[in-house]
């Protein structure tokens, strides 16, 4: 069986992208802070508990991991992440360092940590970025700074590793029905044309996953039909 880690496996996107990985025979390590609403009941899926901001515990996830697997992994989904809107001076100063270190910070290290093992698989390391990444975002510029270098990374990254086989893969998914915008002053309009469902990103990311060999995906975006949030 080949070897998957997830990250913000517990809810909304993560949690899809485990369920769909786990029906295409993966074993998936699914990383999260805290568990207790994830709905996944599979034998094949490994919940790792761990605050993916703090270093020290980061390497202690990794530690486990390569141990668990015998170092031998087959895809890498650096998933999670937050965002924080408003405008820039009003944002709170350790709110705005936690959304650097998660959204940017997290997936170049893991990649760091993983991508020797990636190269002896030649397998997928998959970044999921945002829309956002690719416009001007006037009251969410920071957030959409740490997707643009999440996008510019896996971009110049898959350059860099090509020639080994590791496939560098970015999404970007627009507003998407999850937990995401939970705290903040907007969430998606409820309608199939103007909101995207998290199966949609596991379903494009399960297309991806099963392209004729040798050929790649290297980036996606995934957008609704229509354009329309709702303000709380």
């Amino acid at each position: 069986m080949k070897n998957a880690i997830v990250t913000g496996a517990s809810r909304g996107i993560g949690e899809n992208i485990s369920n769909m990985l786990l029906s295409e025979g993966y074993i998936v390590y699914g990383i999260a802070r805290d568990f207790s609403t994830c709905t996944i009941q599979h034998d094949a899926f490994r919940s790792v508990e761990a605050d993916l901001t703090d270093v020290g515990k980061l390497n202690t996830a990794v530690e486990y991991i390569k141990k668990e697997t015998n170092s031998k992994l087959h895809l890498l989904v650096n998933n999670a992440g937050v965002g924080l809107f408003g405008a820039h001076e009003q944002l709170e100063t350790n709110a705005l360092v936690n959304m650097i270190q998660l959204n940017l910070q997290v997936p170049l290290l893991l990649s760091n940590l993983f991508l020797t093992q990636l190269k002896h698989s030649q397998g997928y390391l998959v970044n999921i970025s945002s829309v956002t990444a690719k416009k001007i975002s006037t009251h969410g510029c920071a957030y959409a700074a740490t997707k643009a270098g999440l996008t510019h990374f896996g971009n110049s990254l898959f350059e860099e590793v090509r020639k080994t086989g590791v496939k560098v893969v970015t999404i970007h998914p627009d507003i998407t029905s999850t937990p995401f915008y939970d705290d903040l002053h907007f969430e998606p309009y409820e309608s199939d044309e103007t909101t995207l469902c998290a199966s949609s990103i596991s379903e494009t990311l399960r297309h991806i996953l099963n392209q004729p060999e040798g050929t790649i995906v290297t980036e996606l975006s995934i957008r609704p039909q229509k354009n329309r949030i709702n303000k709380k």
